[in-house]
Order: C-alpha cells, then structure tokens, then sequence
C-alpha cells in the first residue's frame, strides 16, 4: 500500500494496524546528537491517548512508546529511529458482525473494491488508531522545534454552534490542557463539554474546528509550487481521520474582502524586524513563510459510528439496518489536538530541514 510516508528530509512511515499486535513509526533525517529518550515522547501520547476523559472512548490503552533503534546513550545517531507501541485492549468481537456488511461514511466499502480484502477489526490501516504513531513521530519533531524557539498550539475552536471566542495572543498550552475538551476559552469549554455528553447520550456523535497556530516562525520555509508550506500542511491535516477542510488566514471569509482590505501591509518594528501589520495570509505567501504566526484551521466531520440504528446495504447490496458497536467518541476534537500539533511539527521541521540546504 502506498501513501505510508511524509515528509522528504524528516521523513516518517508509519506502520500497523488498529486490532494488530502493535502500532509504530520509521522516523529518518533526525539530526544526530540530540538527547532523546522515551520520557520526550510519551507526555505526547498521554494527551492522545483513549480513556483520558468520558467525553472520549473508553478504549484502555496506555500507548507506551519503546525507542528500538536510533538512539544510543540517550543520544540521536542520525539514522533512522524506529518507534513501538504495543496495542493490548483490542475487542476486535465487536467488529465481526461489520465483515458482513458496509457501515455508512466508514472506509469498509472503498477499501472493499480498492484492495478485494479488508481489515474488519477496529478499521485496520482506516483507524484513528494509527495517528498514535504520528503523535509520537511528532513528539520528535517538536522537540527540534523547540530548540529554535518554535512553539506549535493548537485547540479547540467550536464544537457544533459552539465558538471560542479568545484571542490567539492568549491562549497558551496550559489554558489549553485546563479542561477535558481542550478549549483555552474556559465558558465555552464548559458549554462544549456539556454539548458532547448530551449528543453522546442521544447514541449520537458531533464535529467541530481545531485551531492551530506557530509562533517564532522562521522566515523562508516552503517552496513557491507544489511544495508550498500550506499545501504540505493541508496535505498533512487532511490525512488525519475524519478531517474534511483546511484553511488558512482568512480562508474562505477571505472571499468576501476586498483586496484592499485584505492585504497584509509591511511595516519595520522597533526592532528594526519587517512584519505585517495583519495576518490575512496566515504566515504564508509565495507558498513560503514571512516570519509571521502559521494560522490555520482544520474542520473534523462527526465521527460516523453512532450507537443508533441506521440503514446500509451488506456485501450483495442488499438493504439492511445495523447499530455502532465498541468503544468509540463521541466528538473526536478533544483528541485532534496532540495530533495536529503532531502533523504541524512534522511539515514545519521538514522544511526547516529542507531550508538549511539553501542557508
């Protein structure tokens, strides 16, 4: 199967599968010499991972990642670093009456005709299971970041009709990390907590928007054509299960203005450093970065198990009705956040890296 990897110097392949033995990722180009251990990764995983909360799956795995190659006396070699994470809470019984069958907006039916053979269990490859890898790649790439002052936070916007309304200047990881959804915009969050557990109650499930922002973004990453640093961040964003839009800056709003309005006009700080005195552009033009904040938002659809009934057709088409079975969330915002955080170290060390060749 193609389309394991991402990145070009920071390259990561993931492996494995939801209800498999385990789960893991290759990470090459990581520069040699930097401290690593397990103690980095894993505070990663533990905001990722199932069972933290009940507004997310009760699935019980601890994700605890081992580092098996890589890193010699809590040093990076320079090669490449392989990472595990044993799976040790599958139910894959609760699947098994799936394989007669095709669940709506699920991958069961394009994997069907795509490879003649499917992975029932929890989804195989199809499973958010699988970003647990990405996170823990991404926990790597966050560290080099922030080694140049880069910091990636990322939250939740809205959940439903539901919005935040703090201004990014304010939000930090900690407000962040202060309530179970994730949302720095404390009566907000509040209003979204109870907004999930009343759909969760109804055997529903609802969507909503992650925010991201860079801040201490280096000038001169990205490339002006087909590796323009927002379509390596939409390519990554949209590969995070049930995501269905990106945008960055004004986005879609950006429509509405006029260019006059819209352009983001340069300025000499006090600093004697050239800014925007606006930020239409989300930090990007040209396909490269100006030096100002990466704002995006990625859009994340419902979750499309629900413990409701609903109709379907099995293997010969014929019509028939199923019910959600497992452990699934109800909202899968809460748990987006560490991985879009993941996926945007991941592109923005890899066009650091790719940048250093022009230095």
């Amino acid at each position: 199967m193609a389309g394991d990897s991402l990145g070009k110097i920071f390259r990561v392949t993931n492996w494995g599968e939801s209800h498999g033995p385990a789960i893991g990722c290759v990470v090459e180009g990581c520069p040699p010499g930097m401290d690593l251990n397990e103690a980095d990764i894993q505070p990663f995983l533990d905001k990722r991972r199932p069972g933290q909360s009940n507004l997310v799956t009760q699935r019980n795995e601890a994700d605890q990642v081992k580092i098996l190659s890589g890193v010699v006396d809590g040093k990076t070699t320079g090669t490449a670093i392989s990472l595990i994470i044993e799976n040790s809470n599958q139910r894959s019984k609760d699947y098994s009456e799936f394989a007669k069958l095709y669940r709506p907006s699920h991958a069961d039916f394009t994997y069907q005709q795509k490879y003649g053979i499917r992975d029932v269990s929890g989804g195989g490859r199809s499973s958010a299971r699988t970003t647990a890898s990405n996170v823990a790649a991404g926990a790597i790439a966050q560290k080099i970041l922030s080694q140049l002052g880069v910091e990636v936070v990322s939250w939740v916007e809205s959940v439903g009709e539901i919005n935040s309304n703090l201004a990014t200047e304010k939000v930090t990881t900690e407000l962040v990390e202060s309530n179970p959804v994730r949302c720095p915009d404390q009566e907000a969050a509040k209003l979204m907590e109870q907004k999930i557990l009343e759909v969760r109650k109804q055997g529903d499930t609802i969507g909503g928007v992650v925010r991201c922002i860079v801040r201490n973004m280096p000038i001169g990453l990205g490339e002006p054509l087909f590796d323009k640093l927002e379509a390596d961040l939409a390519k990554a964003m949209l590969s995070i299960n049930a995501s269905k839009g990106f945008e960055i800056g004004s986005g879609f709003a950006g429509t509405k203005m006029l260019g006059s309005k819209h352009n983001d006009i340069f300025f000499k700080d006090d600093d004697g450093k050239i800014k925007t005195h606006t930020n239409n552009s989300g930090g990007v033009q040209g396909g490269i970065s100006n030096g100002m904040e990466l704002d995006f938002k990625v859009a994340f659809k419902s979750v499309a198990t629900l413990m409701q009934k609903q109709a379907t057709v099995d293997l010969q088409g014929n019509p028939i009705e199923y019910q959600g079975r497992g452990r699934h969330d109800p909202c899968v915002l809460p748990r987006a956040v560490p991985i879009v955080d993941a996926m945007t170290a991941l592109v923005v060390c890899d066009h650091f890296l790719r940048n250093k060749v022009y230095a």
